[in-house]
């Protein structure tokens, strides 16, 4: 069954030498996961140690340390939350699927459904090592070094949507058929019941896209949900994809989504959620977003339908919605993030962003 989304903004991991939230203390009791980790993971040595990953709205995340174990925990929040959302659970076994295949995933060492541990399901995961950039212009990367990169970040795209998902075991993770339709229904209905203010750029917007899905054309694949720059990890000492991480909103969906998304950076400025509209491109040497675009699809393998107006507007049209639903949980204290309130008025910025799309 396919799940609707919550609204939240997508998490950013750091990179090592960024913060990493430290003096924050985790809201579980960490000996009782020491405890429960020693009996599941074998030969664990040293003290844990525990660090809160600032950062992103979504589910808390969190450095384990041992002597000889460097190890990832992501769980759902605690509270009270959409039964569907946070799926811990959905996240790990995508990421199981995909272990083994080109698309670079973090290592799943176990998952555990009860709250009894840390409050709530989480899973863990070895940590790998590389780089995560918070800005799309992707700081203290050489010019020839973040071309190189985008073009990776392409290929891995393209790579996930070749990934054959049936023989992943991915079947009943999501329904590939009418997938825009439905997203739109869902999108549009998720605005509709958090709404608290009158947005006239969102109304137009919902409505040009609700006017404009295209016929399904049969093309399914897995899709990634919220895949950018921020999403994925790079190489210690180079371009490289190393790992795509934040999976909680992937599903079997159409490719196209995922495309779309990606290509929003281009189209949004650094003070717009760290996009590159109004950067000089050639000098930061980034690929233009019609070569980005060009160089995923001769990574295809499989043919793909081309990228049109509608997909861009109905990719800003769910930013602009998750970014609403932000402003709502800054409204009612429970966003995650503390400048939650600040990022939820993008809601605006990316509804107009999408009508630029519908203009051409």
């Amino acid at each position: 069954m396919e799940r609707l989304p919550t609204p939240l903004a997508p998490a950013m991991l750091p990179t090592d030498g960024e913060e990493t939230g430290m003096g924050e203390a985790p809201e579980f009791e960490a000996a009782r996961l020491d405890g429960f980790l020693r009996e599941a993971i074998a030969g664990l040595q040293g003290e844990m140690a525990i660090e809160r990953i600032s950062g992103g709205q979504s589910n808390p995340t969190f450095f384990v340390t041992y002597a000889n174990r460097r190890l990832v925990l992501r769980k759902k929040p605690p509270g009270e939350v959409l039964p569907s959302a946070h799926a811990v659970d959905r996240e790990a076994r995508v990421l199981r699927a995909l272990a083994g295949s080109e698309v670079p995933v973090p290592p799943v060492v176990l998952f555990h459904e009860g709250a009894e541990v840390v409050g709530t399901p989480f899973y863990v995961m070895d940590r790998v090592e590389g780089r995560v950039f918070g800005t799309c212009d992707l700081p203290g990367a050489s010019a020839g070094e973040r071309r190189a990169m985008y073009l990776s970040f392409a290929e891995t795209l393209a790579r996930l949507h070749d990934a054959d998902w049936r023989a992943a075991g991915l079947e009943g993770f999501g329904r590939p058929g009418s997938y825009f339709e439905r997203q739109v229904g869902r999108w549009t209905k998720q605005w509709e019941v958090q709404r608290f203010r009158d947005i006239p750029e969102l109304a137009e917007l919902a409505g040009w896209v609700a006017a404009h899905i295209p016929p399904d054309d049969g093309e399914a694949g897995i899709v990634h949900g919220d895949y950018r720059p921020g999403n994925v990890m790079f190489a210690p000492d180079g371009p490289q994809v190393v790992a795509v991480l934040d999976w909680e909103l992937s599903t079997i969906g159409h490719p196209l989504a995922d495309l779309a998304f990606s290509t929003i950076p281009w189209r949004s400025t650094p003070e717009e959620y760290g996009g590159m509209r109004g950067l000089d491109l050639d000098a930061l040497g980034i690929p233009g977003e019609d070569e980005y675009v060009a160089h995923y699809y001769a990574c295809r393998r499989t043919p793909a339908p081309r990228l049109e107006p509608f997909h861009r507007a109905f990719a800003m049209f769910r930013f602009a919605v998750i970014f609403e639903g932000i402003a709502v949980r800054a409204r009612t204290g429970t966003a995650a993030s503390a400048d939650a309130a600040k990022v939820g008025e993008l809601s605006v910025a990316y509804a107009r962003r999408g009508l630029e799309c519908v203009e051409g």
